[in-house]
């Protein structure tokens, strides 16, 4: 099961129950048969946030099942190799970040840290830099762009002075990240604005990925050696012709030929699955051997 909880809270508690109740109705079971639970929980990076949700787990489960806490990006990669942990996967959706585990167990991230501190190839960031270019076109102090026109009608606002009110009226960041297929129809357009946008979201996509197989020796001492590319985000769905997954896998192979992309025909919360089984498995073997 895969959740996006930064802050494990009652709220977010109830919810769970209330999933896990429903999965366990339909298909036609209880919480004594299930052996094992694994969770893929944004921002859980600290054995402390791990044990917090541990704990409410234990309280629900009988002793005989097995728990296990996870970051989504775990599960996200997990999604793509079916389960086995080697590799990088890249998540842009709204938000951005690179997760990568080597064959050792080592474990690197790179982004994953909000617009504010530069996670520029989220979605987020392609939208809010989209905004910025049609205010500074307007004030004169950028380049037209076809971007005025076409936001304006998306937001079905006359001026881009009311794109300032908008912006700060509610600057959620699925609200604003929902804006960038407008800048991708205007890349396909050939307006350099907005190209500039998503080539610079690509470079900075690929440069996420770059940390993490540098950090992680992933690319072996050739820098040619074979690893997956987990793809993952509405970023990076191929559906366009200005297609940005594809571009961020051209760069990307420019630093390491060996990477191969990605894109899981499963969900995240799949890959939770597949690491609940995994993990039970892996720890029966152990305690077979000793």
């Amino acid at each position: 099961m895969s959740s996006s909880i930064v802050e494990f809270k009652s709220s977010a508690r109830d919810t769970l129950e209330d999933i896990i109740a429903e999965v366990l109705s339909k298909s036609g079971s209880n919480r004594s048969a299930v052996r094992a639970v694994c969770l893929g929980i944004s921002g859980v990076n600290h054995p402390n946030d791990q044990e917090r949700v541990l704990s409410w787990l234990r309280k629900i489960f009988p002793a005989h099942v097995k728990l296990y806490v996870q970051n989504d990006a775990v599960a996200a990669l997990a999604s793509g190799t079916m389960g086995r942990l080697h590799g990088c996967v890249l998540i842009a959706g709204t938000g951005c970040i690179s997760y990568g585990i080597a064959e050792d167990g080592k474990e690197a991230r790179a982004s994953g840290v909000g617009p504010i501190l530069g996670d520029w190839g989220s979605g987020y960031g392609i939208a809010a830099q989209a905004l910025t270019a049609v205010i500074r076109a307007h004030d004169g102090r950028g380049p037209q762009t076809m971007l005025t026109d076409k936001i304006l009608k998306a937001l079905d606002l006359s001026s881009p002075d009311e794109v300032i009110g908008w912006t700060y009226a509610d600057p959620s960041w699925a609200r604003i990240a929902a804006l960038v297929p407008e800048v991708v129809f205007c890349a396909e357009a050939s307006d350099q604005v907005a190209n500039k946008i998503l080539l610079k979201a690509v470079q900075e996509l690929a440069l996420s990925v770059k940390a993490v197989v540098q950090k992680l020796g992933l690319c072996g001492e050739d820098g040619n050696g074979s690893f997956p590319v987990v793809m993952v985000g509405g970023v990076l769905k191929a559906n366009k012709s200005w297609d940005i997954g594809k571009e961020v896998v051209k760069c990307i192979q420019e630093y390491f030929p060996g990477a191969y992309p990605v894109r899981p025909q499963v969900e995240p919360a799949v890959g939770a699955a597949l690491l609940a089984c995994n993990f039970l498995m892996k720890e029966s073997k152990e305690n077979n051997h000793s």
